[in-house]
């Protein structure tokens, strides 16, 4: 066993510095982690430079746009003043059915599921009676308005003039005489329009009713003279006439 004598000065030292290290270490240790852990935290808080911030705009704006009709079907738009004397305002083109009064809506309904049926009599509810009720066909028309209608079709059934009358009301409508007595919506709407004026889809849709060579016709005329509908703005059925 060493003589406690034997051990030197430096020895001492040396055991010293030792234990404060040791003593030191382990009390600064806990200190160092709570740094570690304030500055971590202060990091997240902060904004990162390197990342890219969203333009909030971007993040509002739509996707790919849904494909839509050739002729804006979210539009009412007055018709162009053709040149002529007629100072009164010009009728209103309504491409957009939905825009239509309720009683008009549910009268045009009507009559395309009664003419999309195939049978003509289902017509029959929808004429007004009377001296001023529903006009149909044209010329000396039998007293039935039904046989009138049977009598100026193509087949002893009428189904060629039910499909005459779902091809118009697939078109716009025109409203004339607005805010007077004679007020009504009008099928086709270029019945109201000037043929020449007509864009590209709007030619589309008139040769789906008549031929080219009837357009050429209906030009040497003055305007368009098939076939057309009229429904009063309080749902009454005005008239179904081919002519001026």
């Amino acid at each position: 066993m060493p003589d406690p004598r034997s051990v030197t000065p430096l020895r001492c030292a040396t055991a010293l510095l030792l234990g404060w290290v040791a003593v030191t270490g382990w009390a600064a240790s806990p200190a160092l982690a709570l740094t570690a852990s304030q500055d971590q935290l202060a990091l997240q808080d902060e904004p990162s430079h390197d990342a890219e911030v969203e333009d909030p705009e971007e993040s509002t704006k739509p996707g790919m746009p849904m494909p839509d009709g050739l002729i804006d079907k979210n539009a009412v738009r007055p018709q162009a003043a053709d040149n002529s004397d007629d100072l009164s305002a010009p009728p209103e083109m309504i491409l957009d059915m939905s825009m239509l009064p309720e009683p008009v809506k549910r009268l045009r309904v009507a009559l395309v599921e009664a003419a999309a049926s195939g049978d003509i009599e289902r017509l029959r509810p929808l004429l007004s009676p009377g001296e001023n009720g529903t006009q149909v066909a044209v010329g000396d028309s039998p007293e039935d308005p039904i046989v009138a209608l049977k009598s100026v079709s193509g087949d002893p059934n009428g189904r060629e003039i039910l499909a005459i009358m779902l091809d118009i009301l697939s078109t716009g409508a025109a409203l004339v005489d607005k805010d007077t007595p004679d007020a009504q919506y009008v099928w086709p709407y270029f019945a109201e329009k000037s043929l020449d004026n007509l864009s590209p889809p709007e030619q589309v849709e008139l040769y789906r009713i008549v031929t080219a060579s009837d357009v050429a016709d209906m030009k040497e005329f003055g305007g368009y003279n098939f076939y057309r509908i009229g429904i009063t703005p309080d749902g009454k059925w005005k008239f179904f006439v081919a002519g001026d």
